[in-house]
């Protein structure tokens, strides 16, 4: 049985870096998969043996150059670039090539020494890699093909060329783990938004202790102005709570006792005490971080082709420069030098860093700023997907409505109101359906006697046995089945379901006591968002297991389609009726709406639903609006833009200098400005992505 083994590499900046090392590993024998995240610097592995294995894969692993750290040490104080080895580097051999260039003018006949030394120096730690890589089964590497490169340049005379061809690799390197870097802190800040300690409260005193140590179950302290050190409930006094370290939103929420708090947001005003519902590791804080980790580590499509190509590509790079250095001299009788400049010159034009590093970065950066804006994508196959849908269908309560729907009518059949109330409200006791919350709140202050039995009836309504009888709160369909309804009451029940509202009959013993008419508002930003979706080519429906005439009423409002009184399994068998060659995408925060979550294309949770849900859904939105949705779907497109804008600039700058190169026009220094110089673009343009701001 395959067991999983995580490990924390040190040094990732680049996902070349990442490819080789997994590449390595996974020839080891009894390792079935590894996955590198090259962000978070962790390798995820499958093997047969966990503590027979891990020794091999760390050797095989530092035989690369990396080294490995353990998961639960604390992470090194951020260093500037210029602190760093990668960054001694650069100094190093940039202040031997001003040396160098100066005894040029001044004495030239030994300039090249200093060129040849100033590019050895540089080149070092690159032709380590290469030879390690290569005693690692990892010959066609980027640093393989700037070796060759330099030392050839340097036995054809080139020692300058050689230098300034290493430094611009190394400055290429070093914009790498710089961006690397700033992606990862840009999530990693979240972590930071949590106070490292609380104020727990022991038998009516408070002492600060560290927030690692809290336990469920523990009451806190939080003071005006701070901040909420684990998820929790308040269990006394009320204030209002800015979340936007978590969802983005910077409107504070006003909470009283009963309403859940997350860690890491800010208390406003009033003194308040929170009893906690998850430790340190596991609150909304640390949950995000993982979602994101796991993201980041799931590649999309797009990353996986590129991967795949960047296996062939390389040593075709090699084998074409080898044609151009060789071919025309030996066929022809060219001149030996001038044409290995030219392979020498196509080799750093193939160098596969901007193409490789085009599709991860664009989707690090992507998943990074959705996530700090409350926009959760479960990897860059999600974040793919997103973009493409064409169609999306909603959950209607919770998800297009508040989820807090008022009894706003209550008619009597027979008996009296008190006795019907008192018998729907026995029967949806203890569920926090929004609909039994709304009958609890009616018949509040009312005495509710003990039920049996009790049962949920999918679709149908609630049944419970009460004093002895057997009671329903049913949907209209299901009373019209085991209860007789009179044909005016059939007609106010149309009367008040045209009108939006869900009516539920309470039926007792097959007679019908009366009706509880309800309504449920939709959210303020539904009709903009599903405006805005459709601007956007995409196509909403409504899907509900409430009435025809309630659905069609709240999807008048909208401007929508509706497919009304579905059961969880007609949701489910819609969902996949809708498939036709087009990406669908369904939204929902229920239990109800898991198996339509995951039979989607892309499922998206609401923040505010239940586990299950967003457990199922490859997608997230914390703020609970329905404007998450098109603002999710824009982010997606953008980052898919960014992506092929990299690919075009990768490409694009190496293709014109192949052409260059072989009219010899292109010196060594610009045939490396292909590939360091596209880059330094592809970087700066992934980074934009992170300062974006969905449309909303």
């Amino acid at each position: 049985m395959a067991q999983s083994l995580t490990l924390k590499v040190d040094g990732m900046d680049c996902p070349s870096c990442a490819s080789k090392v997994e590449g390595a590993v996974c020839a080891l024998p009894g390792v079935e998969n590894a996955t590198l995240n090259y962000s978070s610097q962790k390798l995820k592995l499958e093997v047969d043996n966990a503590g027979e294995l891990e020794p091999k894969v760390t050797r095989a692993i530092e035989k690369l150059g990396y080294k490995i750290v353990s998961e639960s040490a604390e992470p090194a104080a951020p260093q500037a670039w210029w602190q760093t080895r990668k960054g001694h580097l650069v100094i190093a051999s940039g202040a031997l090539l001003a040396i160098a260039t100066v005894m040029s003018l001044v004495v030239p006949e030994y300039a090249s020494y200093v060129f040849a030394a100033a590019g050895l120096l540089a080149l070092m730690p690159l032709a380590k890699k290469a030879v390690m890589g290569t005693l690692a089964g990892q010959p066609f590497t980027i640093e393989t093909l700037v070796t060759i490169a330099v030392i050839g340049a340097i036995f054809i005379d080139q020692s300058a060329e050689a230098a300034i061809v290493v430094f611009l690799f190394l400055i290429g390197e070093l914009l790498e783990m710089i961006a690397a870097t700033k992606a990862r802190r840009s999530v990693e800040a979240l972590a930071d938004l949590v106070p490292k300690t609380a104020m727990l409260v022991v038998d009516g005193s408070v002492r600060e202790v560290p927030a690692s140590a809290l336990e469920v179950g523990d009451i806190v302290e939080v003071r005006p102005g701070g901040y909420v050190p684990a998820d929790g409930v308040i269990v006394e006094g009320e204030s209002s709570f800015n979340e936007a370290s978590i969802t983005g939103e910077s409107i504070p929420k006003h909470k009283e006792a009963g309403e859940d708090v997350f860690a890491g947001s800010v208390n406003a005003d009033g003194l308040v005490r929170v009893r906690t519902t998850a430790t340190a590791d596991n609150n909304i804080i640390a949950r995000i971080l993982q979602l994101v980790e796991e993201a980041e580590a799931n590649k999309s499509p797009t990353a996986r082709f590129i991967d795949d190509f960047s296996v062939y590509y390389t040593p075709g790079v090699i084998v074409l420069a080898a044609l151009v250095a060789f071919v025309p001299p030996l066929a022809v009788g060219a001149d030996l030098t001038e044409w290995i400049y030219k392979g020498l010159a196509i080799l750093l034009i193939g160098c596969p860093c901007a193409l490789v590093l085009s599709t991860p970065a664009a989707v690090t950066s992507g998943i990074s700023s959705g996530a700090r804006q409350g926009l959760l994508m479960k990897g860059g196959a999600v974040l793919e997907a997103v973009g493409k849908i064409a169609r999306v269908a909603f959950d209607k309560t919770g998800t297009l409505t508040k989820g807090s729907p008022k009894v706003t009518d209550a008619e009597v059949f027979t008996g009296t109101e008190q006795e019907m109330l008192t018998m729907a409200a026995a029967v949806e006791a203890g569920s926090s359906h929004p609909l039994a919350l709304a009958v609890m709140e009616k018949a509040e202050g009312l005495d509710i006697p003990e039920t049996q039995d009790a049962q949920a009836l999918q679709g149908r309504g609630v049944q419970a046995t009460v004093n002895g009888a057997t009671v329903v709160v049913a949907s209209p369909r299901y009373a019209a089945e085991i209860a007789t309804i009179a044909p005016e009451h059939s007609e106010r029940i149309a009367a008040l379901e045209s009108e939006g509202k869900t009516v539920a009959v309470v039926v007792r013993d097959g007679a019908a006591l009366g009706l509880l008419a309800m309504r449920d508002e939709l959210r303020e930003d539904a009709i903009e968002a599903t405006r805005r979706l459709k601007e956007m080519g995409v196509a909403p429906i409504m899907l509900t297991g409430d009435n025809k005439r309630t659905g069609e009423a709240l999807a008048a409002q909208l401007g929508i389609d509706v497919k009304a009184e579905l059961m969880p399994e007609d949701k489910l068998n819609f969902i996949a009726s809708m498939k036709n060659g087009e990406t669908i995408g369904m939204v929902g925060d229920g239990i109800n709406d898991a198996p339509a979550l995951a039979a989607a294309d892309v499922g998206i949770a609401m923040g505010g639903g239940t586990d299950v849900a967003i457990e199922t859904a490859d997608a997230v939105i914390l703020h609970e609006k329905v404007s998450d949705v098109p603002a999710l779907i824009d982010l997606s497109r953008e980052t898919m833009k960014n992506i092929r804008q990299n690919i075009t600039i990768a490409l694009g700058l190496k293709a014109v200098f192949l052409v260059t190169t072989l009219f010899g026009v292109t010196t060594l220094w610009m045939a490396i400005f292909a590939d360091t110089g596209a880059t330094v673009l592809v970087t700066i343009n992934a980074l934009r992505l992170l300062g974006y701001k969905p449309k909303r």
